[in-house]
């Protein structure tokens, strides 16, 4: 198909310059024809190609992606406008979204960027790839050139042609070969034709954070289906081979995203988005302090492994999801009674008993006014310090064996904001907090913080009554032992212990 030129009148869209030329489609600017109709937002038509030496591929990606754009929503997708029928000319007329891509911030900085900066794209990439698998869609093809970088920050993910929604037809997988994505960032499990898993979008993640660390390639670009089968058992070279002056945390994190076995992965892309949010609260293992690459004999072992091990097909992304959510206790630290403490801790138990794959994020707010400036006695480090050693006691009665358990004080004059931005930022999927928490004397005046938090929270919130106080609680124990268990004094003893 020849390019359209300016100026062409299609549905009521005039046509402009031509943006880009791609191996699958033209992508045009494109406004209402006249002046009498303006659209709310820049637009841009997209136009898959449709000559001869062109493959099925670019006609079936062009239906898989009108139908989960009509259907997504949220700030990490453009929104469409207009789709062109197929017998005629097909189109797709959607929102022109301004930005950078992330192939873009690699071609304008041929240094490798700083940690810091690494782990803020990559953070929101990981939220926006979120947000889709929260709408049971998973991309597929996530690539530098297929996620557009807004100026405020947000990251939205371009390109849905070889993507799979759980509720419709998988058009690409009945119809074309079974490996079907980009080379260099496809996942293992897609290399053997299993397509529907969210943490395939993890493992393209974990690609493009390699090559913004290190500039090159985790697994090169290959051409052959063998070339392909390699990252079924083999490790890239660990990224800090390239760049010792790496942080620990940064490999720790880009080589989990990498693991060949999607269940090594990180569970859910809210969990990634969370350790690249807080690299301080990484748990670094022997995976992110290594710089020597996989020896011969345990790529071997791995390879004869990976010859015989069978994909299985994934649940719902959504339904994955709910089986790692973040949960957030918000521990109140001062005008708080034992027996409230208590009770968070026993909501938080049975929370994390019911959903094992749960990562807990214990969070307490503190005033500004309690860290002074680094020159004063009381500095604002070991504020900070004094508080996390408070939350880490609270935290100890817990079992948090296999648990990804990690600490944060947040400091705001507004308790009930301070908790509310750190949920929404981290995605939390639900908040554990007390009825009657920051401030017991004034809860029965101004109970402004759990209402607060419960009527504005973007996910589920458990209100946490306080238990009986200890004292009645002992004084039950002790009536119980003297009239059931009179005839055994030496149990009874070590009972009240």
């Amino acid at each position: 198909m020849k390019l359209l030129e300016p100026g062409t009148v299609i549905d009521g869209f005039e046509v402009g310059d031509c943006l880009h030329a791609g191996g699958m489609a033209h992508i045009y600017q494109v406004a209402y024809a006249g002046a009498a109709q303006r659209g709310p937002f820049p637009m841009v038509m997209k136009v898959p190609r449709m000559t001869e030496g062109d493959g099925a591929e670019n006609i079936v990606g062009f239906e898989v992606e009108r139908q989960i754009l009509s259907v997504l929503t949220g700030p990490h997708v453009p929104r469409l406008v207009a789709a062109g029928d197929l017998t005629q000319l097909p189109y797709l007329v959607m929102e022109q979204v301004s930005g950078r891509t992330l192939q873009q911030w690699l071609d304008d900085n041929r240094a490798p960027l700083p940690a810091e900066e690494i782990a803020r794209l990559g953070a929101a990439v990981a939220q926006a790839a979120h947000s889709l698998h929260l709408q049971d869609v998973c991309h597929l093809d996530l690539k530098p050139a297929n996620v557009l970088i807004r100026p405020d920050g947000l990251a939205v993910l371009l390109d849905f042609g070889l993507s799979c929604h759980a509720h419709y037809p998988d058009l690409l997988a009945e119809e074309l070969r079974p490996a079907v994505g980009s080379p260099t960032w496809m996942a293992p499990e897609q290399v053997v034709g299993m397509r529907g898993d969210p943490r395939s979008d993890i493992f393209a993640i974990g690609v493009m954070l390699y090559e913004l660390a290190t500039r090159e390639l985790p697994f090169g670009n290959p051409q052959t289906s063998g070339g392909l089968r390699q990252r079924l058992w083999m490790d890239p070279v660990p990224p800090r081979k390239w760049r010792p002056e790496l942080p620990e945390w940064l490999q720790e994190v880009i080589l989990r995203c990498l693991e060949p076995e999607a269940a090594r992965r990180y569970a859910s892309a809210a969990h990634l988005a969370f350790d690249l949010s807080h690299p301080q609260q990484v748990q670094v293992t022997d995976r992110g302090r290594r710089i020597r690459a996989t020896g011969f004999w345990a790529h071997l072992k791995r390879w004869v492994r990976a010859a015989g091990m069978h994909y299985q097909p994934s649940a719902l992304p959504s339904r994955q999801i709910d089986e790692v959510p973040i949960i957030m206790v918000a521990v109140p630290n001062r005008d708080v009674s034992d027996a409230t403490l208590y009770s968070l801790r026993g909501a938080v138990s049975r929370a994390l008993g019911t959903v094992p794959g749960a990562r807990l994020a214990c969070v307490s707010v503190i005033d500004p006014s309690e860290t002074p400036g680094h020159d004063s006695a009381s500095s604002e480090t070991t504020v900070h310090r004094r508080y996390l050693g408070m939350l880490r006691q609270w935290a100890e009665p817990l079992d948090l064996s296999g648990q990804t358990v990690s600490f944060h004080i947040l400091e705001n004059g507004d308790v009930a904001q301070a908790l509310l931005r750190y949920a929404q930022g981290n995605q939390v999927s639900m908040i554990v907090m007390g009825a009657a928490t920051h401030g017991l004397q004034m809860q029965r005046l101004l109970a402004t913080v759990p209402i607060r938090v419960a009527m504005a929270a973007p996910c589920t919130v458990v209100l946490v009554k306080q238990a009986l106080p200890f004292d009645q609680l002992a004084a039950t124990d002790r009536g119980y032992a003297q009239d059931h268990l009179a005839d055994r004094p030496a149990r009874v003893s070590k009972v009240m212990i």
